[in-house]
């Protein structure tokens, strides 16, 4: 039985559709191969097979109906007959019910979780809608392409635990995650604005209604550097230990709170206020922004562009933020450890002034609490690393472990990161941070999903010449900052 023959009509019309922004994306290309002519031509065949299969499944069901409504019978009236779904909340008919309509989950949510105009918004509160939203960008992350399986994991990740009730980030998943989305973001990186689509268009729009800045593009989804960062592995070793959240406003706001205090309590006692002060520690994010150049030639070159695109955004972005996560001032820009811990009482003294010895490093892990010590990492520039291994053998080798080669050095029992903008060497009558120690959970990076992008059609130079490049101009926000500097020591070889 031919492929076509097998599909309901539900599945032809989604096939017809996938058919169709093949044959699109090929149509795209400035020049096509013999091969992608060769799949022009197959997927046309295919089309007008499955299209005549779909047209044959409509015409049964319409006969069917016909001699449903023309058919006597002896038997008395049938009672009213119990309608196929079933209210989800306040949702009316969202979700009918999966055992009486067991297609209906599938045609709302797993087959076309982009169309937003199925969604019923009338006596829906707005949580009810949130919900919604979520459970179809979660079925989106699945279907949508130019993802791999660490990418669908942190995306999806990221919805589950950062999503808030009315569903922002769901709702930009699914205006930037979308075929057509992809398509028209793709065509306008290649300065291709006149070959985007009616559809095409309307995806665009939806997305720019999401932002708050005036111009540029939103990133798609699967594109964005922040995913992209968190799936793959960051080269900046804070981010491999800070703890990472996802702002959907301007500042993000936590929660913290002391320890709660107990007390040995006798027979029938009242109980204490035992409760803790809570404090609300905050993270405003900042703006930052990168400029991509590249060649024509390289451009028309280029079959993955946008992709390449994504990673480099995402390369720039992680080395712009190492610098700033250790030394970052906090004004226009995050605040890096080293400037939330200096002036606090984190700070620990060397013994010796101007003199870095095996008993500082003591000292620091010493003077760190001990409820902190078990989650703990060191912080510091290779040198400083380097000149520990130099220290005499009472101090210096037995402060290291190395276990094999893939696992990552170990000075006191605890991870030894690498950070180049630390200090490196010990100056004379100046501060010396050397070495940051504690327990990094405490230090939030607060990232704002949804990078902007723009493209620039041609560059000029210093004569205002064009120069044969074109580029794209990026940018994002993010931010950092201690939010308990109790949990740090930080060593000054004073």
């Amino acid at each position: 039985m031919p492929k076509a023959l097998q599909l309901s009509h539900g599945q032809a019309v989604i096939r017809l559709k996938d058919i169709r922004a093949q044959l699109e994306s090929l149509e795209a290309r400035d020049e096509l191969t013999s091969e992608d002519e060769q799949t022009f031509d197959e997927l046309t065949r295919e089309f007008a097979d499955v299209d005549d299969h779909r047209r044959q499944l409509e015409r049964r069901s319409a006969l069917e109906r016909v001699r449903a409504a023309t058919q006597t019978t002896d038997r008395a009236p049938a009672a009213l007959a119990v309608e196929r779904g079933t209210a989800h909340g306040s949702g009316g008919s969202y979700d009918l019910d999966p055992i009486l309509n067991p297609d209906s989950v599938e045609d709302r949510r797993f087959r076309n979780p982009w169309d937003l105009g199925e969604m019923r918004t009338f006596n829906r509160s707005p949580e009810d809608l949130g919900q919604e939203l979520r459970a179809r960008a979660l079925c989106a992350i699945e279907k949508m392409a130019g993802a791999n399986d660490r990418i669908r994991s942190t995306a999806t990740d990221i919805i589950e635990a950062w999503d808030d009730k009315r569903g922002t980030i769901a709702r930009m998943c699914l205006a930037t995650s979308s075929p057509e989305y992809m398509r028209a973001w793709s065509k306008l990186a290649r300065g291709k604005s006149h070959m985007v689509t009616p559809d095409e268009q309307h995806a665009l729009e939806r997305a720019l209604s999401l932002t708050d800045n005036q111009g540029g593009y939103l990133v798609p989804f699967q594109l964005d550097p922040t995913v992209i960062i968190t799936a793959n592995g960051s080269i900046n070793q804070i981010r491999q230990v800070a703890r990472q959240v996802v702002a959907t406003g301007d500042v993000w706001n936590g929660v913290s709170a002391g320890a709660v205090t107990w007390r040995w309590a006798s027979e029938a006692s009242e109980a204490g206020d035992n409760a803790p002060s809570f404090g609300s520690p905050s993270v405003p994010v900042h703006k930052a922004d990168g400029f991509v150049p590249i060649s024509i030639e390289a451009m028309d070159d280029a079959d993955n562009i946008t992709t390449e695109v994504g990673k480099l955004l995402a390369f720039g972005k992680d080395t712009l933020e190492a610098a700033a996560l250790v030394n970052g001032t906090g004004v226009g820009q995050p605040t890096g450890i080293v400037t939330a811990l200096t002036g606090t009482s984190s700070i620990v003294t060397s013994t010796t002034t101007d003199t870095f010895a095996s008993s500082d490093v003591y000292k620091v892990d010493t003077a760190l609490p001990g409820r902190y010590r078990p989650n703990a990492a060191w912080l510091a520039n290779r040198g400083i690393y380097n000149a520990i291994r130099q220290f005499d053998a009472s101090g210096g080798t037995n402060l290291w472990e190395r276990i094999g080669a893939d696992v990552p050095p170990l000075l006191m029992g605890r991870r030894a990161l690498e950070a180049e903008d630390m200090d490196g060497t010990v100056t004379a009558a100046a501060e010396n941070y050397v070495a940051v120690y504690g327990d990094w959970d405490n230090y939030v990076i607060a990232d704002r999903i949804g990078m902007s992008i723009e493209f620039i059609p041609h560059l000029v130079g210093a004569n205002r010449r064009p120069t044969g490049q074109r580029g794209w101009y990026a940018y994002y926000r993010v931010g950092a900052d201690s939010v308990n500097d109790g949990a740090f020591r930080m060593l000054n070889v004073t």
